[in-house]
């Protein structure tokens, strides 16, 4: 089991940095290991979505379900298959000062003990590097 939580604070909005996480379909884009993004179904509060991660050979699908909560500024992220025994991930966006406070949790485990081991090594400068990579995306979008 692998668990990272991480504040971080932004000059964005909490209603951008919301919309910039909720869209999935951008993900390959700027993600780094995200190679494909496939929205299955999309309902106002609610995608179903498909990611392919990649690391050096290795590639792995799966499929999450995630509910958006707009009014409370929260996003969950819960697994139903491929290669995890479990994935929860949240965010939590909060109104700070000028901009915005970002929480983000995510607890995971691999079916696979090679893929579990490879990742508790790498796992907490992965995690910040995909924060990162949000931050810096929404530095290419909202920035004049």
């Amino acid at each position: 089991m692998t668990k990272h939580t991480e504040i971080r604070y932004v000059s964005y909005s909490p209603k951008k940095m919301f919309e910039l996480v909720a869209d999935v379909e951008k993900y390959p884009e700027f993600l780094p290991w995200c190679i494909a993004s496939r929205v299955i179904a999309k309902e106002n509060s609610k995608i179903i979505a498909d990611l392919m991660i990649g690391f050096q050979i290795f590639r792995e699908k799966f499929r999450s379900n995630v509910s958006l909560d707009r009014k409370n500024m929260q996003i969950e992220v819960n697994y139903e298959e491929g290669p995890f025994k479990y994935l929860r991930n949240k965010w939590k966006f909060n109104k700070f000062k000028d901009g915005c406070e970002i929480n983000f949790f995510l607890d995971f485990e691999f079916n696979n003990i090679f893929f579990q081991t490879l990742m508790e090594r790498l796992f907490s400068e992965a995690v910040k590097k995909m924060v990162f990579a949000f931050e810096k995306r929404a530095t290419y979008l909202y920035d004049d």
